[in-house]
């Protein structure tokens, strides 16, 4: 798919490591929220120096390789529920990402003939493994769906925190009057705002009335690309709006977010999958 007190954003300290190339500067300390002044690599295309791993039955050890470097990309076998999680937290940021879809046959457990999921959780706070959505396999955070057909969908994902308090994000959007057939809300430019909080779903704009959760199902309407392309999304995160592009198209926007700022992960639930671009870049920067 498939929170927090508020930091002050804090200038930075030291030369990026080895976790990143470049010029840009990280904070001396690990808390500190860094908002990007110039590019940014998450991902060195070496190793996942910069990254920790979360699997729901096996914790911070990933025994089954799930999270590995093929060829300069993370590969994510989706062997498991879990998530990779940059170490440093973000504010402020436009992320750029790069991905496609693995094996056809590389399926696991419930998404056997299922269509692709996976997503990338923005914001995301919290003790590793503490959702109440997905059995403890995630994190609080809003999760950017990256999911045949459905890539661009919004979830909530509520969690606890460190003192065992359920908190949930919040949200307000522009939706349709219409609901999908599950009842959930549909982004739509200029529509009727509503709020969201503990839980829910918005669809991205142009998400098929009769999208199903089946192998490569596509739609007319569909801005992903078909399976075996590479994508590009971006997550433009600015104070407390959430943009999201898919392929160059705008085709979902949150208001009044919160949090607002947070880790990054990458998600595994069920379906192979490769990145070959996690970068951040200053909001001052034409992409």
């Amino acid at each position: 798919m498939c929170r927090l007190l508020g930091f002050s954003i804090l200038g930075f300290s030291l030369a990026l490591s080895a976790a990143g190339a470049g010029t840009a500067a990280v904070p001396a300390s690990m808390s500190e929220v860094v908002s990007p002044r110039e590019s940014l690599p998450l991902f060195n295309g070496k190793d996942l120096s910069g990254f920790h791993t979360w699997l729901v039955d096996t914790k911070r050890t990933d025994p089954r390789q799930v999270f590995t470097v093929v060829n300069g990309e993370i590969r994510v076998s989706g062997d498991g529920l879990g998530y990779l999680a940059t170490e440093r937290r973000y504010r402020n940021y436009r992320l750029m990402v790069e991905y496609r879809w693995g094996n056809t046959n590389t399926h696991w457990g419930n998404r056997v003939g299922k269509a692709r999921d996976s997503g990338i959780f923005l914001h995301a706070d919290g003790p590793d493994g503490n959702s109440e959505d997905g059995g403890g396999a995630f994190m609080m955070a809003l999760e950017c769906n990256l999911f045949q057909g459905a890539t661009g969908d919004i979830l909530l994902i509520r969690g606890r925190n460190e003192q065992g308090r359920s908190v949930s994000p919040k949200i307000a959007v522009e939706v349709s009057e219409m609901r999908d057939r599950e009842g959930w809300l549909t982004w739509q430019p200029g529509g009727q705002r509503q709020t969201l909080h503990r839980m829910g779903r918005v669809n991205w704009a142009k998400k098929s009335p009769v999208w199903k959760d089946e192998l490569d199902f596509r739609s007319p309407s569909d801005v992903e690309k078909p399976y075996g392309e590479w994508n590009q999304i971006e997550c433009v995160c600015e104070g407390n709006r959430i943009q999201i592009l898919l392929n160059g198209k705008l085709v979902n926007e949150l208001l009044e977010v919160w949090p607002s700022e947070g880790r990054i992960l990458l998600q595994c639930e069920g379906s192979e999958i490769y990145f070959r671009r996690l970068e951040l870049q200053s909001l001052n920067r034409t992409p």
